[in-house]
Order: structure tokens, then sequence, then C-alpha cells
């Protein structure tokens, strides 16, 4: 049997958490999504892998921006200078398209970065984005 991919998402917004679960579902991805809420908690959370050699770390990373207690860019940064989840695979899906903060991220090696839309057909396109990356690695 195949092992099942792991999938962080560390995202605020409830309704925003729903949608982007029944799209990866939609998606027939072969993955456990976990949730993070906030930006601290994140930190906390690879802290914890490093910190445990026998811990799953993540095969893929959602990662919005705008988090209360510690920022998206500051969570990236602080994955980046981890051990275990350094390399992890990480996608920006955020609401934020300010150029400001896309820059902010860009040189920390991201897969992409998805603009969340308010139509939800658009926000659907997610899950094959998830699903391509899981499956190829590949840049979005």
């Amino acid at each position: 049997m195949q092992q099942r991919h792991q999938i962080l998402l560390v995202e605020d917004n409830e309704a925003d958490v729903v949608i982007i679960r029944k799209a990866i579902d939609a998606a027939g991805t072969n993955a456990d999504l976990h949730i993070i809420h906030d930006g601290k908690a994140a930190m906390e959370f690879f802290d914890a892998i490093d910190a445990d050699p026998a811990a799953p770390s993540p095969n893929l990373v959602l990662l919005d921006m705008n988090l209360p207690k510690k920022n998206g860019d500051d969570v990236l940064r602080h994955l980046r200078a981890g051990t275990r989840c350094r390399d992890a695979t990480v996608l920006i899906v955020s609401s934020s398209d300010a150029p400001r903060d896309q820059s902010a991220v860009a040189s920390l090696g991201i897969a992409g970065y998805f603009k969340k839309p308010s139509d939800y057909t658009e926000f659907m396109k997610l899950g094959p984005l998830v699903r391509r990356l899981l499956n190829t690695g590949q840049r979005a």
C-alpha cells in the first residue's frame, strides 16, 4: 500500500480551511491534512519535528502569509533555518497579492504562490496543484 502524504496547512481562517480541505479531497490526493492556525504554533511544530527524529515531517506545507502571532514569511524563514523540514515543498496560499509579500518569500525557495480567489470554482483549482506538487515535487 502506498504511504500517505502529509500536508501541513498553516491557515487562521476556518472558512478557507474548509474550502482547501474540499479542494484537496476532490483532487484525489493520497494525503492527510494537518491544520495549524497561527504562525507561532507552526514554528513550534517545526521545532518539535527537528527535536524528534521519529516524528513524521510534512511532504508539503501550505502557508498563509497573514497569520496571527507570527506572519508567513517569519514562519518560512524559521522552517528553512531548521534541520528536518528545511527542504519541504512550500506553497504560499494567501489572499495577499501584494508584491511586497511575494518578494518576501520568493528567495526562500517556495514552489509557488497561489492567490486565494473569491470564486469557489477558482479556489478548487488548488486541489490539482497540490496533487501535482505531491506527486512530482515540481514547482507550481
